[in-house]
């Protein structure tokens, strides 16, 4: 039983889903095209960095965020003291949606899941301890992406942070 299952995984993987030949092994003499490139080199073929994750781990973020800022932000500081450096932003929806807590379309969703960023000062108080310049911050959001990635440049700007010293990444997810 195991050998004709074996046999017929093989059978199944003779072609990519396009139908693009696949051969069980490939060697050397395989490339049809050798890729002189270096690490860190466009095409960015063999790696971004020289050194590859060698040189600098990649980052691991604690997704987090809770009803209140001020809760997130124990949260956040938390991680920090822990050797975390990098986070990622769980806004709650009406933020996704670009309302604020106190709209009348906001009502039963404020406080179910994720932090509320409705100001400039929110964002402030979200990393009131946290220096944005040493840290990776990933947002992904809705549509409104723009909104909360300007208040958090000009949080980091309020810390005394270089913008291009920050690190990180702002998804826009318009299907999210």
């Amino acid at each position: 039983m195991p050998q004709e299952r074996s046999a017929e995984r093989r059978r199944q993987f003779k072609t990519t889903v396009d139908g693009i030949p696949v051969k069980r092994v490939y060697s050397p003499s395989d490339a049809t095209s050798v890729d002189s490139s270096l690490p860190g080199e466009y095409p960015f073929t063999r790696h971004i960095m020289l050194a590859g994750f060698r040189g600098k781990l990649w980052t691991m973020r604690q997704y987090a965020g809770f009803a209140m800022v001020e809760e997130t932000n124990r949260r956040y500081k938390y991680l920090y003291r822990q050797g975390t450096t990098g986070f990622s932003v769980a806004f709650h929806l009406p933020t996704h949606e670009g309302y604020d807590s106190d709209h009348p379309l906001s009502k039963g969703e404020v406080g179910k899941c994720g932090v509320a960023v409705d100001s400039l000062q929110d964002m402030e108080h979200l990393w009131d301890g946290i220096p944005l310049a040493e840290v990776s911050t990933s947002m992904t959001i809705n549509a409104t992406a723009a909104i909360p990635l300007a208040m958090y440049i000009a949080a980091a700007e309020k810390q005394g942070a270089d913008r291009g010293k920050l690190k990180g990444t702002v998804q826009n997810d318009i299907l999210k």
